[in-house]
């Protein structure tokens, strides 16, 4: 069985209080994730038919600041899917209501896994790509999971090679007091 992307989008929209700000008066960046977590959560949920968990969130970079009174949209898509996984993309956009300049705030990749009411794992429909852009995300997918494969291979303690990388070390806040 095979999905549009389209039939699983989702889409919220919420104005940011002053119980959702840090000590500096900005929206926590933890309040942000629980939300981008939410919408990943719905996303996969809608797509795959199961309840899902968050199996790993991939790069969050915070790009802008949200101020108290903004508007917070966050979409979900879904841009991958394996057997029992979803690679769900999330965008983070807020809005002054006064002036209406819109921010990019942050994008991120969960990857959602589909379980049955017993907790094991269960299939996922596959989506159906429309255009180039969907082929982008899902090919950017597939690289990320073999740059993900080769990071957790070269640094495994056991593989783990450290005389590639002294030289590197160089160029940062770092010294080097090894122990024979």
């Amino acid at each position: 069985m095979y999905k549009t992307i389209e039939e699983s989008q989702v889409t919220i929209t919420q104005l940011m209080l002053p119980s959702h700000s840090n000590f500096s008066g900005k929206i926590h960046g933890g309040f942000i994730l629980n939300l981008m977590d939410q919408i990943a959560f719905a996303c996969g949920s809608k797509h795959s038919g199961h309840y899902c968990v968050t199996a790993s969130v991939n790069k969050v970079d915070f790009l802008n600041p949200i101020e108290v009174g903004e508007l917070v949209t966050l979409k979900a898509s879904v841009n991958f899917t394996g057997k029992t996984s979803m690679v769900i993309g999330v965008r983070v956009e807020s809005e002054n209501i006064h002036t209406g300049e819109v921010k990019h705030c942050n994008s991120s990749y969960f990857t959602m896994v589909a379980k049955d009411e017993q907790g094991n794992n269960v299939s996922v429909p596959g989506i159906i790509l429309k255009n180039d852009d969907n082929i982008r995300r899902f090919a950017r997918s597939i690289a990320r999971q073999e740059q993900a494969k080769n990071r957790s291979t070269a640094f495994k303690s056991s593989e783990f090679k450290k005389e590639l990388y002294l030289d590197s070390l160089k160029d940062h806040n770092v010294r080097l007091e090894l122990e024979e």
